[in-house]
């Protein structure tokens, strides 16, 4: 059941009520800093991706409080510093929002979801404190193929792509061809150049036929996480290590998980 927006703001005032008290009366609490905190969230932001993922409502909201903390924690110590406390927080994430979105607070036009990104990009590079050039808004400690489709993704956005996307297949065989060829010539850092070109471009691929690449290959690591899962538990049932299976062995217990995947 949905709160009223009363409700919702005397609850969110409750958790800076709370971390308040902890910041003082916590021993733990007390000494935690930016730096400190960091790996905290970290982890907590891919707890919250990992419920995501799993679709686990009851977790999804928990986890959303655990990242919410830690945003109001960030916003504390700011205060703390007088830079900036949560309402500061709040109200420049607001202005952001308004400005970049022209087709609902002002009079631009953007019938569709793709036009709203062009102007998107487009609005980022003029702001006083926003990007300068287009990818500089792409952060550096992204996981490489998240960053990968998101260096895409912009380029994208100002018409640097593909203009058909069924020529990227082209592209996608190219790579592997050259990669192939440094490998069967054993040269390694080549191989490896190579290996990441040919990535690049399927992860280019999949963002032109709309699917996204780090969701498609975290499902995959799920779906071996299961199914060797079976072959290993039934080895235990059997008393026979693993190690003592034939490659045969284990190909039939997995075929045997896949065929339970589809009942």
């Amino acid at each position: 059941m949905a709160h009223t927006r009363e409700e919702k703001m005397e609850a969110f005032g409750r958790l800076l009520d709370v971390l308040d008290r902890l910041r003082v009366e916590c021993p733990w609490d007390r000494k935690q800093t930016n730096e400190s905190l960091r790996p905290n969230t970290i982890e907590e932001t891919f707890e919250l991706c990992d419920a995501l993922m799993r679709d686990d409502n009851t977790n999804i909201c928990k986890e959303l409080g655990d990242v919410l903390m830690h945003v109001c924690f960030y916003s504390l110590i700011g205060q703390e510093k007088g830079l900036f406390d949560v309402a500061d927080v709040c109200n420049k994430q607001a202005d952001k929002l308004i400005f970049r979105h022209p087709h609902v607070y002002g009079q631009v036009k953007a019938e569709t979801a793709e036009k709203v990104l062009e102007n998107w990009e487009q609005i980022k590079l003029k702001e006083k404190d926003g990007n300068k050039t287009v990818l500089s808004g792409v952060p550096a400690a992204l996981p490489s193929l998240i960053k990968a489709y998101r260096i895409q993704d912009k380029a994208r956005n100002v018409g640097f792509d593909w203009e058909d996307k069924k020529d990227v297949w082209k592209k996608v065989r190219e790579e592997l061809d050259e990669l192939e060829a440094e490998l069967e010539r054993e040269d390694k850092e080549r191989s490896t150049q190579e290996l990441g070109d040919f990535l690049f471009s399927v992860i280019n691929a999949a963002r032109l036929y709309h699917l996204n690449p780090d969701n498609a290959l975290e499902h995959t690591n799920q779906k071996f996480i299961r199914r060797f899962n079976y072959v290993e538990q039934h080895s235990i049932r059997e008393g026979k290590p693993l190690t003592e299976m034939t490659l045969g062995e284990m190909d039939q217990l997995w075929d045997e998980a896949k065929a339970l995947e589809k009942q």
